[in-house]
């Protein structure tokens, strides 16, 4: 009987353990599993907290749904009747102390049509003039390992840019754009360039994979994103699950592995599955000769407040679900999520439940970083006075401090996890990376990687039978 250990119970390895227990089954082939956590709960960046009226969610709030890997996985795992979908509204970017629409037919601020482009009140006509030539000129240089930031610009212009896309890009993805590649970020824009001979004919030809009938993008569940964690642990009844348990040296012996964890005799394994942050992947493996590639991948930090008031949230001051912030501020946060409005089972009075971000590329995070709770939450409390003018107390906080756990993904960062997995192949066959810090921040990029790293090892295993 062959054993399988998973290291880190986040939503990769999780849906790793899953797989490999249902393929293990189909193909009848009897496996040891065992999953293995640092912390005393699953769910990594997933984590659902009930406070009072509240639904809060201290990480992740939702899953893109339009994912291949998403709605197969809530199927099998009979969710279908517990899914929640966003309410559809208005997104805005925070400038000057305004609050300025960002136009329904767009995606991350991209417009999807001239339309789109002429509804825009953060854009001067002259920046508009300049979008336009994007319909024009012709790509001749770009290739999916060039920065986004100077792509989008060359093409769309600085303005357009760095007035409504950066803002809403760089949110999404936690780093600067010029330093961020188009395969790591949103490279199907390099092929609409090159196939329709501009971005916006591109997107607009293929504006319905994106809007959809209901423009509801994103899911979640009734009780909270955690129930998708849950049903997983559920269904993996028959693995092993060590909670509270680190795993602090992975060794090869002969052609197995040996794995310390803290608190419990050594683990012997025939493939193990790393589906932690990179930082302490390398930690574990200590391997001289990944370093150069593990040290090219960056992290950054992210603080989250929730605050809940007694308040309707029909008090905000515009139809919508929330905005962005762009370099010209009066506030310190980066963005805002009226998450009362854009989930309505997240406050079941809807009453007004707003979460901030402050992110450590954000010109004040060295300050915020080092406050408390408490004088975080005078912080927020003063954003969400200067940008809707609401006065209340708040009679629920929840602070989050993400530290170094938001994967960035730099120039060079495919090149980097190329190596790795080379470099790993070679040394130390049977050891595989899963996880956000290499395939795709997304909870459906982590699903579908976990599923395609069991898959991979379930046919070596057949294929080795």
């Amino acid at each position: 009987m062959k054993t399988v250990v998973v290291v880190g119970g986040g939503i990769t390895g999780l849906t790793a353990l899953y797989h490999l227990h249902k393929m293990s089954k189909e193909h009848k082939s009897e496996l040891k599993l065992l999953l293995i956590e640092r912390d005393h709960n699953l769910g990594g960046k997933i984590r659902t907290v009930e406070e009072g009226d509240y639904i809060i969610e201290t990480g992740a709030d939702s899953i893109v749904a339009r994912h291949e890997a998403v709605l197969p996985l809530v199927e099998e795992l009979q969710l279908q009747d517990e899914l929640v979908y966003n309410e559809t509204g208005t997104s805005y970017i925070y400038t000057n102390g305004e609050l300025h629409k960002i136009p329904v037919d767009s995606i991350f601020g991209i417009p999807m049509n001239v339309e789109a482009l002429g509804e825009s009140t953060l854009i001067s006509e002259d920046g508009k003039k300049a979008a336009l030539l994007d319909l024009e000129t012709n790509n001749s240089r770009f290739t999916k390992e060039s920065s986004i930031g100077e792509f989008l610009e060359a093409f769309l212009g600085r303005e357009l840019v760095e007035n409504q896309i950066a803002p809403v890009l760089s949110g999404v993805y936690s780093g600067d754009l010029y330093k961020l590649t188009l395969a790591s970020t949103l490279p199907y824009l390099l092929d609409y360039k090159n196939e329709y001979g501009s971005i916006i004919k591109g997107l607009s030809a293929n504006k319905l994979k994106f809007k959809g009938a209901s423009n509801k993008k994103f899911v979640s569940f009734n009780k909270g994103l955690a129930k998708i964690i849950d049903r997983l642990e559920e269904e993996c009844s028959d693995a092993t699950i060590l909670k509270g348990a680190e795993t602090t040296k992975l060794r090869k012996v002969g052609d197995k592995y040996e794995l310390s964890i803290n608190g419990h005799e050594d683990i012997h394994a025939d493939y193990v599955i790393l589906a932690t942050p990179h930082d302490i992947t390398q930690r574990i493996l200590e391997q001289e000769s990944l370093d150069r590639d593990f040290n090219q991948l960056k992290n950054s930090s992210l603080i989250s407040i929730y605050l809940a008031f007694d308040v309707r949230d029909e008090e905000l001051p515009a139809d919508g679900t929330g905005f962005i912030v762009s370099d010209e501020r009066d506030v310190k946060c980066d963005a805002c999520t009226w998450s009362s409005r854009k989930w309505k089972h997240t406050s079941r009075n809807q009453n007004l439940l707003v979460r901030l971000f402050y992110k450590s590329s954000n010109s004040q995070y060295d300050t915020l970083k080092n406050l408390n709770n408490e004088e975080l939450t005078r912080v927020a409390l003063e954003d969400i006075r200067k940008s809707i003018g609401i006065y209340a107390e708040p009679i629920t906080v929840e602070v989050t401090n993400w530290k170094n756990l938001m994967p960035n993904y730099l120039l060079g960062h495919n090149q980097s996890v190329n190596s790795l997995e080379q470099t790993l192949l070679k040394e130390m066959p049977n050891v595989a990376l899963a996880g956000a810090s290499y395939y795709g921040v997304g909870i459906g990029a982590c699903i579908q990687n976990g599923k395609e790293t069991a898959e991979t090892i379930i046919n070596d295993i057949i294929k080795r039978a």
